[in-house]
């Protein structure tokens, strides 16, 4: 599957979520909720940032390399635990940095 339609599932999986977007990032995508980053599609799949609430939702999953702080998503063909994982992980995700202001 391209990158590209792993993206549009994933939307379509999470589409219950409010808050949820990607963006395209360096032959990959960034996935944010509600402007905190939580996952990605890298070159080994969709990961998410390893929190609590996803090892709880995914125990099954382990780190590999390059990404030893991100989970590979074992979950992405049931929509509703999904979203309920993504939703638990928000309050665990650092808020979004604000911008600098020029000098």
């Amino acid at each position: 599957m391209l990158k590209s339609e792993l993206c549009s599932y994933i939307l379509d999986q999470l589409f219950a979520l409010p808050g949820i977007r990607c963006i395209p990032m360096m032959g990959g995508y960034v996935f944010y909720i509600n402007d905190r980053v939580f996952g990605g599609i890298y070159e080994t799949g969709f990961l998410v940032k390893d929190t609590p609430s996803a090892r709880r939702f995914m125990p099954d999953s382990v780190p590999e390399e390059p990404y030893m702080k991100m989970l590979p998503v074992t979950i992405l063909d049931d929509a509703e635990r999904l979203c309920t994982m993504v939703s638990a992980m928000e309050s665990e995700l650092p808020e979004k940095k604000p911008k600098k202001k020029k000098a």
